[in-house]
């Protein structure tokens, strides 16, 4: 897969981390990653694409589109700060840009697969079928996972888009018997195979301890040599 979006059942569930695993695992290829757009953060400050070279290694590309200050919805954001917003074919013309020079692109998304992008309702899952690009759904551990879950992969097929996986985006060091139960369940509720568990913590190692274990927290799917649960 050239182009790989990496989305969430929703946000603050590790999609940033998740994604710098996935490059930290693709070393030896060329690796780019898209922010489409970034909130919540003002110029000069470090987004995602920024902590996403920092733990998976400086040669990989990275490219934000837009950035607005306030921690919103893209298209509220936007909005608000009365700055243009990102539309899908933007988001797929850049993606599809870094294609040509990257083996793998890696877009990463705001928020859930149908956060607003812009006044017509436009989301990432818009953008992912100008891209034909399937789209790797990251959720978290506990209660409440797998109807989030099922909910984003039952949308993702009512738009016809490839769910490769899901991958727990924050496993905790002790799950309690929820988040033990659901390393079982995901796979059914999202009607995918589970690609991935990202402990908790993962993004506080240091980066050399960050890209010599990324590889065993994912399947080889995505680049890693992790089996089974």
């Amino acid at each position: 897969m050239t182009i790989l979006v990496v989305s969430g059942t929703g946000t603050e569930i590790g999609k940033t981390v998740v994604t710098a695993a996935v490059a930290a695992a693709c070393s030896g290829r060329r690796v780019a990653v898209l922010k489409p757009a970034q909130t919540g953060l003002a110029p000069g400050e470090q987004g995602d694409v920024a902590e996403v070279v920092r733990l998976a290694g400086g040669r990989v590309t990275a490219v934000e589109l837009a950035r607005f200050p306030e921690p919103l919805a893209p298209e509220t954001a936007a909005r608000r700060s009365g700055l243009p917003p990102v539309r899908p074919y933007e988001i797929a013309d850049a993606a599809q840009k870094l294609a040509t020079e990257h083996d793998l692109v890696l877009v990463e998304g705001a928020g859930g697969l149908l956060v607003r992008f812009d006044e017509q309702g436009s989301t990432l899952a818009d953008a992912a079928r100008l891209m034909a690009a399937p789209v790797l759904v990251v959720a978290p551990a506990g209660l409440g996972t797998l109807n989030a879950t099922a909910l984003t992969a039952e949308a993702l097929r009512a738009r016809g888009l490839a769910c490769p996986g899901v991958v727990v985006g924050s496993m905790p060091a002790e799950p309690d018997l929820a988040a033990r139960c659901n390393l079982e369940d995901l796979p059914v509720a999202a009607g995918a195979p589970l690609l991935g568990v990202v402990p908790a913590g993962a993004g506080s190692l240091s980066p050399a301890d960050f890209r010599a274990r990324a590889a065993a927290w994912l399947a080889p799917e995505l680049g890693g040599n992790r089996l089974g649960r």
